[in-house]
């Protein structure tokens, strides 16, 4: 069985998705506080997520993240997948960043004290866009060329050799 997986690919995959799913184990196991803490600063952010019940909100926000961690690390699920996921869940991060009062310098990208944390996540958000683009780009090339060896079985002497795409 072949995997949808380049070996390019596994130290990011395995990075970020060991990282993503001890997070959301972590984050499994929170607190009513936790949950009210983390609740309130996203929905100040995403003003949507304030029609859910703050508990509500970190067993949505930590199932998330044990899924992606899982995607990520499970080599049956295809690249492409798992950074779409990826850049979805790194770039709802880097908003909460953007928009977040206090996260940001004045008139500036650079992050304070208390954005840093938010703001290197931005490595996530590259890591998937690499997955996107090398799964796009090496999409459209041809695929590795496979040479085998045919015997004719009125001629067994002389072997036939088939090379292409699909040999």
């Amino acid at each position: 069985m072949k995997l949808p997986l380049k070996a390019r690919h596994v130290p990011a995959r395995l990075a970020t998705g060991a990282f993503i799913l001890n997070a959301g184990l972590e984050k499994s196991r929170g607190d009513e506080q936790t949950a009210q803490t983390m609740h309130g600063m996203a929905s100040n952010t995403y003003p949507f997520l304030g029609k859910l019940e703050s508990t509500q909100f970190l067993r949505l926000l930590s199932t998330s993240e044990i899924v992606l961690g899982a995607a990520l690390l499970l080599p049956v699920v295809p690249t492409l997948v798992a950074g779409l996921g990826l850049a979805a869940f790194s770039g709802g991060l880097l908003g909460l960043y953007l928009k977040t009062p206090g996260m940001r310098q004045d008139g500036s990208l650079r992050p304070t004290q208390q954005g840093t944390a938010i703001a290197k996540d931005i490595w996530m958000l590259g890591i998937a866009a690499g997955f996107i683009v090398d799964e796009v780009v090496s999409g459209t090339e041809q695929g590795p060329t496979q040479t085998i060896l045919v015997f004719d079985p009125a001629d067994a002497d002389t072997p036939v050799i088939v090379s292409g795409p699909t040999a």
